[in-house]
Parts: C-alpha cells; structure tokens; sequence
C-alpha cells in the first residue's frame, strides 16, 4: 500500500512501514503543515495492526536538514516554487548564501514581531514538542535511516527515533545559535540520548559532526552504505515485529520512564527557549543577515 499526502509519503510492505519526508527540492526542510501531517502519519500507524514497526527516512540526499527558515521569517510561502528553502544546514556556514535568494538585500531594518507572530513561534515550538514525544511514546519501534544530512529539527527526529543506521554522509549537528536562535525543544533529547557532555559540545560549538562521529557519540547505531540503508533498516524493523507487540510496547515504555521521566517537561521547557529566541534582537538580527548574505552584527 502507498499513500501520500503533500510531503509525507507513507509505503506499508508488511510488517513494516516507511514514512518518507518527501521534499528533496528543499532538503526535505520541515514545514509546519509537514510536521501536522507527520504527527497524523504515526497516528495512523500506531492503529495500523498489521505494521509492526517504523522506518523514518528522507528522499533525495537529505535527511531533514531542519525547519523551513523562510516560513519561519515569513519571506515567502513555503510550498512556493523555486527559490529553495533556507534552511539551519544553510546557517551552519558563516556568510553562506543560497543562489537565487539573497541576490536583493532586505530594503528594511527588522522589526519587533507583533505578539500574533510571537503567539505563532509558540505554536511551532509546541507542536515540534508534540511530534517529538509522539515518536518517544509511540509503543512501535522506529528506525531511523538517514541517508543525508540530519540538522537542527532533523537531529531531533534521529535522537526521537529508537534505532538509527546512517550512511557515510550523513552529517549531524544543531547549528541554530549561529543565527540568533536555539535547538530549544531538540536541546533536552539531545542530553537525554547522549549524556549532557556530549550535548554541551553539539550544542554550544554548534558543529556539524560528520557521521563517524555521531556514531561515536552515539547518535548513529550503524553506518553503512548508502544503497543498503532501507533494506537494513526494513531488517532491523522486520527483526523487532518477531517479538510480541504488547512486551515492545512494554519495553518502549519502560526505556521512556525509566530514564527520561523528566523528559516531557524538559521538552516543554525548551519550547519555551526556542519561542523565546526567536523575539530577541539576536534573532531578529541573525536571521535578517542570512536573507541578506552578510555576518551578523550582534547586539551588545
């Protein structure tokens, strides 16, 4: 069975399901409408008795190379044809442009967002929240297979996963900072599934991290080659549906509560940082320079 709807792409090859972020014009960046219809693909699936488990992936070279940031700034509509969408993969170079968006600069100062825009920022970081721990409390297992880069959101839908195989490209890292705004709602996953060490570097040096290194830190279970990425993780998916539902369920739920009983409130928390970030002068500022191709200047 295949359906699809917009870009979220679901393929059920019993017992296994794939769900597919279709958007590989745009690095497969998250759009509010795609994390809405992500969280109803897993809902669906959850009902779905004949899947027995998950395979999270992206088409073309990317994994999830973060949130749409020119829906996030309001420049455009996302679904809008070409230009391609700005996204935190783009931030993580100083300076970076992308061809054919920034060839204006901005002909006015950024200004104060107005509170329906700030009320609309919490709305997103609530909903990133949502689809997160909907991914932690699903009682199936999810694989997944992350056949390009995997930043900012995009790092937060690997961490959310429960087994990660990856190819050699596929870099990992939270980038955001460098514009002015935070991994807010990814910053308390990241601990949770990498220890707070590991998360201080990730997330203060804001380095994308190539995949042999987030398989050292545990980000990544497996690298393999890239043409055997869904055929490994189909097997590992088809190799969790040989156990019963109910002691998987069990189990999911038993690793959430044992070691991230704070987690969901943690990740609250972090909704309200990345809300917050994003009122700031900083960035205000940052993300104003990226549309313009320039360094921020930051505020003092």
């Amino acid at each position: 069975m295949c359906t699809r709807s917009n870009a979220i792409e679901v393929k059920v090859t019993e017992p296994v399901a794939t769900v597919v972020l279709n958007r590989p014009d745009r690095r497969n960046a998250l759009t509010r409408a795609m994390i809405a219809e992500l969280r109803e693909a897993l809902r669906d699936l959850y009902l779905e008795k004949r899947v027995r488990a998950i395979v999270l992936t992206g088409a073309g070279d990317a994994f999830c190379s973060g949130r749409d940031i020119a829906e996030m700034v309001g420049e455009r509509e996302a679904d809008d044809q070409p230009p391609p969408a700005l996204t935190l993969a783009d931030l993580a170079a100083p300076g970076a442009a992308i061809a054919g968006v920034c060839a204006e600069p901005a002909a006015t100062e950024p200004t104060a967002p107005d509170p329906d825009e700030a009320a609309r920022w919490g709305d997103d970081a609530t909903e990133l929240r949502g689809l997160l721990l909907d991914m932690l409390e699903l009682p199936k297992p999810i694989i997944a297979s992350v056949n390009g880069p995997a930043v900012g959101c995009g790092g937060g839908l690997v961490l959310a996963s429960d087994i990660v195989v990856a190819g050699a490209g596929a870099r990992f890292g939270f980038p955001e900072p460098r514009r002015g705004v935070v991994s807010g709602v990814t910053a308390p996953l990241v601990a949770f599934r990498l220890g707070a060490s590991a998360a201080a570097r990730l997330l203060l040096t804001t380095e994308l991290v190539p995949a042999e290194e987030a398989h050292r830190l545990g980000a990544y279970h497996e690298i393999i080659a890239e043409d055997l990425l869904w055929a490994r993780a189909a097997e590992i998916g088809r190799g969790c549906s040989a156990a019963a539902a109910e002691a998987l369920a069990l189990t999911k739920r038993l690793l959430l509560e044992t070691s991230g009983e704070q987690l969901a409130v943690q990740l609250s928390s972090g909704a309200i940082a990345s809300a917050t970030a994003r009122t700031t002068d900083a960035a205000r500022e940052g993300l104003s320079a990226f549309l313009e191709a320039r360094e921020p200047t930051w505020p003092r």
